[in-house]
């Protein structure tokens, strides 16, 4: 067994064991280990980093054609049910550690600089430590019952980061609502989890897929039954990776720290769910009908988060949304079949949205030093502007991103997106008209985004446009203090953010190239359970109906992210359009997409406050119904008791006439 296989396990258990130091640390001698703030990240980041060595040795083994590696005990037994766990290394899940780990191991060194202030940085090491080892659980895991443990440890992990500055009121919020968005989710895939094992007999990924299909073409269950339970299965990752109607919660959850935005919002949680239909492509395949939901659902989803993004003056809200899209992309892709497209599209936009997150989070860091430390101001696109100046390393890196996501070629965005694009019309134009659609709204937003941020004049001085952001974005009944102005002009981050950038910016630009249609060494690498791939032996150039095919879906993507681009620097950079005039002539709409079309306050309407009401209504039953009966029990008791006493008088021959009549009485009744 290869060294790297023979050490897989130690993937996970690296961070688990940053996490077990640093946690117990801090339970047991909380002052002295948050003095040890320095030991804290090199323990940290050294984990990871060894993680990620050994799941790049791992790569490489199964890029030279090394055989998929499974190794498991057995965890539970009982009669004919048996349950194992262990860790499986295939090609995506050699592919996965890789992105995660090398997501993790940078966050964390821009973590160093970000929360270098903050008095708890090393609970937050602990957590990101703890984060980092339940998606590697997740990812080695061999069946469905490991991935939902991992996938709710994912859960635990991603509340505790959300809400990390839970003395916020938006922080604490934020993190419940994420908490319980993912719970209707992940209710519906225990579900089918425990449907599809009363179906197959088996928690096995390839197993269940051939177990249903059998069943259905025996006639052994209906079809319906079948796609009812792959259905509920979808929910999870529906909620996990942000997905129409259960997407809500994801923008909120920017109310954590930037680099858990970074990793939430990249590598692991919204991950989680495109892996998980990754690993059920099996089940999911032989289901018209769910690979259809699973499509639309996609495509939907990618049309409604662009829709809001292009109204969001917050930049992490607009990167929030800008990765609800891209998800939905993902998702898509898998519906329509594209399983390698999904994934490829899942590894560049790790890279390049953890880059901007990262690079917003740098932004906030240096317009804190003159708004002050308030995040309803400092993060507001509309008091900033010209940064490129003051802040060229996260500008560049931040364009980067910016041309990546908006699919413009050579970068990495443009060949995964376009291979989505491609398979999507094969499968149905109608699909792939809402995601060209998606493509330009995408490009428009983005270059708002950039062009908003980083040209123009800095308006971070500007004192009236600073109250009117701050009374607009600051909620009723809510203080925030600027702690102190410090400076008249932003600077650019520290190294340790800085380095994590320039990192990401090399695949950003450069990992599409392993997907092109000219050499696609990565469908040849990566692809569906069962599907033949033939090898690529080079470069090889396309020629008739291949490059025509090319040529026309690669051209309409990239037209239509220029008409974006080109809307943008008209309004944002030159201002020859007025985009106030725009949004005032068509306000109904424009107050729809900035309100995020009201999903929201419909959610509060029906499910809070309704929920609240049914509460009332079940706690008035019980005070009057239940309740009542108690007390009505307990004062005919009473009454009956204190009545009865009175006929007390310590003589057996009165006991026995009473008796007597009763018994007389019951006789007589009975005979009538």
């Amino acid at each position: 067994m290869d060294f790297a296989y023979q050490y897989a396990w130690l993937v996970a258990v690296l961070p688990l064991s940053a996490a077990f130091i640093i946690g117990t640390g801090l339970i047991t001698f909380n002052k002295s280990t948050n003095k040890l703030r320095k030991p804290i990240s090199i323990l940290s980041v050294s984990a990871i980093g060894a993680a990620m060595i050994i799941a790049f040795g791992i790569l490489w083994s199964q890029i030279q054609g090394h055989e998929p590696y499974l190794w498991t005990f057995e965890w539970a037994s009982a009669g004919d049910f048996h349950l194992s766990m262990g860790i499986v290394i295939d090609q995506l899940t050699a592919l996965m550690l890789v992105i995660v780990t090398t997501v993790s191991f940078l966050v964390q060194i821009y973590t160093d600089g970000y929360m270098a202030h903050d008095p708890s940085y090393p609970r937050f090491y602990a957590y990101l430590s703890l984060f980092s080892f339940s998606m590697l659980g997740l990812v080695v895991s061999p069946n469905i019952v490991q991935i939902y443990i991992f996938w709710e440890l994912v859960g635990m992990c991603s509340y505790l980061l959300i809400g990390f500055w839970y003395d916020r009121k938006g922080a604490a919020d934020a993190c419940q609502k994420a908490f319980v968005v993912n719970r209707v989710g992940d209710f519906g895939l225990l579900l089918g989890i425990l449907g599809l094992y009363w179906a197959t007999g088996s928690f096995e990924f390839e197993q269940i897929g051939i177990q249903l299909n059998t069943l259905v073409e025996s006639g052994a269950i209906s079809s319906f039954l079948a796609g009812f339970l792959a259905i509920l299965v979808f929910l999870g990752p529906a909620a996990k990776s942000a997905q129409f109607p259960l997407h809500v919660w994801l923008p909120d959850a920017m109310e954590g720290p930037t680099p858990i935005s970074a990793l939430i919002h990249a590598a692991t949680m919204v991950a989680a769910g495109v892996f998980l239909v990754a690993r059920m492509f099996p089940v999911f395949e032989h289901l018209p009908f769910v690979m259809n939901a699973i499509a639309w659902t996609g495509a939907f989803t990618a049309f409604l988060g662009a829709t809001i993004a292009i109204t969001q003056n917050d930049i992490k809200k607009g990167l929030a949304y800008s990765t609800i899209s891209q998800l939905g992309y993902m998702v898509m892709a898998m519906g329509v079949g594209a399983y390698s497209a999904g994934i490829f599209h899942l590894m560049t936009h790790a890279y390049f949205k953890a880059m901007m997150f990262l690079g917003s989070g740098s932004v906030i860091h240096g317009m804190e030093e003159v708004v002050g430390h308030n995040p309803f101001v400092a993060q507001d696109m509309r008091v900033m502007g010209g940064l490129r100046k003051y802040m060229p390393i996260t500008s560049v890196t931040f364009l980067i991103g910016t041309l990546a996501i908006s699919g413009v070629p050579p970068f990495a965005g443009f060949w995964s997106k376009d291979e989505i694009l491609a398979s999507a019309f094969t499968a149905n134009p109608a699909l792939w008209f809402v995601g060209w659609l998606t493509a330009g709204l995408t490009a428009f937003y983005m270059f708002r985004m950039y062009f908003s941020t980083f040209e123009g004049e800095f308006k971070g001085t500007n004192a009236a446009l600073i109250a009117q952001v701050k009374a607009e974005n600051t909620p009723p009944g809510i203080v925030v203090e600027d702690h102190g102005h410090h400076a008249h002009k932003p600077h650019e981050s520290p190294l340790s953010m800085t380095f994590p950038l320039m990192a990401l910016a090399i695949p950003s630009i450069l990992i599409g190239l392993v997907g092109t249609p000219f050499a696609n060494y990565f469908e040849a690498f990566i692809h569906a359970p069962g599907e033949v791939v033939k090898a690529v032996s080079g470069f090889e150039m396309l020629h008739g109906e291949e490059m025509t095919e090319f040529l026309i879906m690669g051209g309409s993507s990239v037209g239509i992210g220029l008409v974006g681009i080109s809307l943008a620097i008209l309004m944002y950079l030159q201002g020859k359009i007025s985009a106030k005039a725009i949004a005032k002539s068509i306000q109904p709409l424009y107050q729809f997409s900035k309100n995020k079309w009201y999903i929201d306050e419909l959610y509060e309407a029906t499910f809070v406050k309704g929920s609240r009401r049914l509460a009332r209504q079940v706690l008035e039953v019980d005070s009057k119904v239940v309740d009542g009966a108690v007390n009505l029990a307990g004062f005919v008791t009473l009454l009956t008791g204190e009545s009865l006493k009175y006929f007390e008088n310590g003589k057996t021959q009165f006991y026995a006439l009473v008796i007597f009549i009763g018994v007389l009485g019951l006789v007589i009744a009975s005979s009538v």
